[in-house]
């Protein structure tokens, strides 16, 4: 009786253990993702840095969602050939609810980029009221390619979330899980 509790004991252990790992080696899928309040992105990107998920960018990442680059760390983020990043300065409604300009929340920005996406935005004019992308070649260096042989690896995933809208919150979001 004591050797069959110590057995469903370990059986338990081992089981949690393999679902921790499998749920570290999960994918989120970034697409046509617009961006949004910065605050929404700072939340949701840190709980996904901690969570160990990896992350499949496969389309447009514009505006806030480009936080990803800075927040999670560069071995957990992949390209497809579809993906765009999209780059402006911050801005805020006035009184009259017309965007203006936010020195604050473009120094933010600025101070969370890594150092080769900050010389990509000063290369291509900085960050401006004008959108900038940063697709195909652009990314070399910045963010590896998913098709790329040392992320396969890191991409791959014993279990998969079924396909469901991320929610940002107020951000306007088409990110999902897989």
């Amino acid at each position: 009786m004591r050797i069959r509790g110590l057995l469903l004991a370990a059986a338990l252990l081992v089981t949690a253990m393999a679902s921790a790992t499998t749920s570290a080696q999960a994918t989120m899928r970034i697409a046509e993702d617009r961006g949004g309040q910065i605050g929404h992105y700072l939340r949701i990107f840190a709980v996904m840095r901690s969570s160990g998920e990896n992350i499949v960018v496969d389309g447009n990442c514009l505006s806030a969602c480009t936080l990803v680059l800075g927040l999670i760390p560069k071995n957990r983020i992949c390209a497809t050939p579809r993906a765009r990043f999209g780059f402006h300065a911050a801005w805020m409604p006035d009184e009259d609810g017309r965007p203006v300009t936010s020195p604050m929340g473009t120094a933010a920005l600025w101070n969370i980029y890594p150092a080769a996406v900050k010389r990509w935005i000063s290369k291509h004019g900085g960050l401006s009221r004008k959108m900038i992308y940063m697709q195909g070649r652009d990314m070399q260096g910045i963010v590896a390619g998913c098709g790329e042989p040392t992320r396969q690896v890191n991409a791959r995933s014993e279990r998969r979330y079924a396909a469901r809208p991320l929610r940002y919150g107020g951000a306007n979001a088409a990110s999902d899980r897989r």
